[in-house]
């Protein structure tokens, strides 16, 4: 008999957060749900058997169920994480699930991460720059390999939210880039193929909205289930917004 069979079964007792805002007679509650442990049981595995044996109503988002959709974000036990890499096991058998705060609510635990992030791309050009015409038959420069992985490392992020939900900042000041956003910003101001000038950045950045509106609590960085090197990532937007700065006094110096 193998160790998992062999251990006895836990009753995991639910506590999920339930409200739907189309409905008006809808108040938010939390609802109480009982099910059996299994072996290596993911919270995104009890989800889905409390939807289909107990409540076909919950509501909850899931798409690739191997943490590249990001769909699956959610407040387990008050820290966001992914439904999908939580392992029950690694929780107590009291779970208590709530949506990602920050983003507008869909139904129960699902949320709309999409237009925040929709809005944040917008908001910082989050798209390369170039000032001469697309040329399909131009033949790309090879890039430096440390500089492609950064961008890479920076690319990585699946915009599940978690990081969004973490942020001191970004729960109580709305148009605040947040660290997704930095990041976002980070991998194009790397980007040798962007032809925007540090003067341009420190337009995007260097604000109360951007890398000086954070206050450094860096639960971000603790909490990005693909462990992004968002420290970094600020400390590499505040140099370059710093940078730009000094440049632009230096330029005034001389003119004057």
């Amino acid at each position: 008999m193998t160790p998992e069979n062999n251990a006895k079964k836990r009753r995991l007792h639910f506590e999920i957060f339930r409200y739907n805002p189309e409905d008006p007679d809808s108040k938010p509650h939390m609802q109480s749900f009982e099910i059996d442990e299994l072996p290596y049981m993911s919270l995104f595995m009890a989800l889905n058997e409390i939807r289909e044996t107990q409540d076909p109503s919950l509501q909850f988002d899931f798409a690739c169920r191997s943490a590249i959709c990001g769909s699956c974000g959610m407040m387990v036990n008050g820290r966001p994480a992914l439904g999908c890499r939580t392992q029950t096991s690694d929780l107590p058998e009291l779970i208590r699930l709530h949506p990602l705060p920050v983003f507008k609510l869909v139904g129960d635990l699902s949320v709309d991460t999409g237009t925040w992030f929709r809005e944040m791309a917008e908001n910082t050009e989050a798209w390369v720059h170039a000032k001469e015409a697309f040329d399909s038959d131009a033949q790309e420069e090879r890039m430096d390999d440390e500089l492609a992985q950064a961008i890479y490392d920076s690319d990585r992020c699946i915009e599940c939210g978690c990081c969004i939900a973490s942020c001191g900042v970004a729960n109580v000041k709305s148009d605040f880039a947040g660290p997704a956003g930095l990041n976002r910003v980070a991998r194009f101001a790397m980007d040798p193929r962007d032809t925007r000038e540090d003067s341009d950045w420190f337009e995007v950045i260097s604000n109360a909205q951007g890398v000086f509106g954070c206050i450094g609590m860096m639960a971000c960085h603790d909490i990005c289930p693909k462990e992004l090197p968002l420290l970094e990532v600020y400390a590499y937007l505040r140099r370059k917004a710093l940078s730009s700065l000094f440049a632009g006094n230096k330029d005034r110096d001389h003119a004057a």
